[in-house]
Formats: structure tokens, sequence, C-alpha cells
């Protein structure tokens, strides 16, 4: 008798739920992806072969360019807020809501307190063309606004939630030592005496170099 062959198909595999799987992922990161607000001011850090990390929230933010200039930054919008709400009620200085709702997505600023009005009412645009030639935030003797941010900032996340505030200074390679040695000096002045020195990561020499 003749042999009877089986009949073979060929194994087929359904990609309809692999198709919907990605793009409920796209959706999913196009939801609720946040970009990050440009920075009114680059600098690049010195490098260090500290492996240390900086705190991932709560972290307040003094960037010194090569320009002595001095910036000022929060990673959380809420305690931004209620900081110029209180530099505001400290200079009388007002805000509308537009300008308050403005400052929360901004990453940094360096315009001193009686300017701030001006500068959160330009367009995005704007803003990005008088970044090189801000004034930076006053931090003399006489006018030390830096430090009225820093202890705003700190009391504002104090009282949202409950949380002390980290203090990094992020100074640029080529900044003036002076200008560093200043805004840790006034950071002291106010019992300010832990923060951290943000520097770029370079490699660690190898016990051959040492």
């Amino acid at each position: 008798m003749p042999k009877v062959k089986p009949h073979r198909t060929s194994p087929s595999l359904d990609m309809t739920p692999m198709v919907d799987l990605a793009f409920l992922l796209v959706t999913f990161f196009m939801l609720t992806t946040q970009f990050r607000p440009e920075d009114a001011v680059i600098v690049d850090p010195p490098s260090s072969t500290s492996d240390l990390r900086n705190p991932d929230s709560d972290v307040l933010t003094l960037t010194i360019d090569d320009k002595k200039r001095v910036f000022f930054g929060f990673d959380k919008a809420s305690v931004k807020e209620e900081a110029l709400k209180s530099m505001g009620i400290k200079y009388n200085v007002s805000f509308t809501k537009q300008q308050l709702a403005q400052f929360r997505n901004i990453n940094s600023i360096g315009v001193p307190i009686k300017q701030l009005g001006s500068y959160l009412s330009m367009s995005t645009e704007e803003r990005k063309e008088l970044n090189p030639r801000l004034p930076g935030i006053p931090y003399d003797s006489l006018n030390n606004q830096l430090i009225d941010w820093v202890q705003g900032a700190r009391q504002a996340n104090l009282n949202l939630f409950s949380k002390q505030s980290f203090v990094s200074i992020k100074g640029d390679g080529a900044a003036d030592v002076q200008t560093v040695q200043k805004i840790i000096s006034e950071l002291q002045k106010a019992k300010i005496n832990r923060f951290n020195l943000v520097t770029s990561l370079e490699g660690k020499p190898t016990a051959a170099a040492q």
C-alpha cells in the first residue's frame, strides 16, 4: 500500500497582540514624558574622581558661571512657586497667576527680584535671547537676595513635603574661585554648612598610574 503523507502546514504567529502592545507603550511614553526645561546658563563643571552621586530630589542648585553670575534653581515646581511668593512678600513685589505658572516651568533664574516679573512675562524665545546678558542674582552683603532664595525654598520644601533640602553648588570649571568661596561663606553665615560641589566624573587613576 502506498504511504500516506500527512499534510504539513507552515507555523504562523499572530503579531496583532505585539503591535497593540507596541502602540500602548508608545502612547504611554508620549503622555508621561516631560521635557526638561532649558537652563538659563550652561556651565562645564570641573572634573573629579569622586563617584558620590547628587541626591535625586529635594535639590536646590546654585549655578556659578565664568562671568561671576549666580543662578538659583530647585527641582520641585511647587516649592519654587511658594519660594517666589515669599520673596514677593519680603521685597514687596507682586506676581500675576501667569507669572507664577511660568516660574514653575523655568529651570533656573538669574534675575534680581525687582526685574523678575518682566522676565517671566517674556516669551521663551525672548528669555533665551536675554539669558546671556542677565546680571545674576545679587549676593553682596547689602543686597543678599541669593540667601533669601535659599532660605525661602528650604522653608517651602519643609512646609510642603516635611523634608530638608540638599544644597548643591555647580560651578563652571573656569569660574572665579573667589566667587565660589564667597557663595560658600554666605551659606555658612546663614548656618547652611552642608552642601555638595557638583563635578563631572573622570576615570579614576589605575594602580599602574599611581
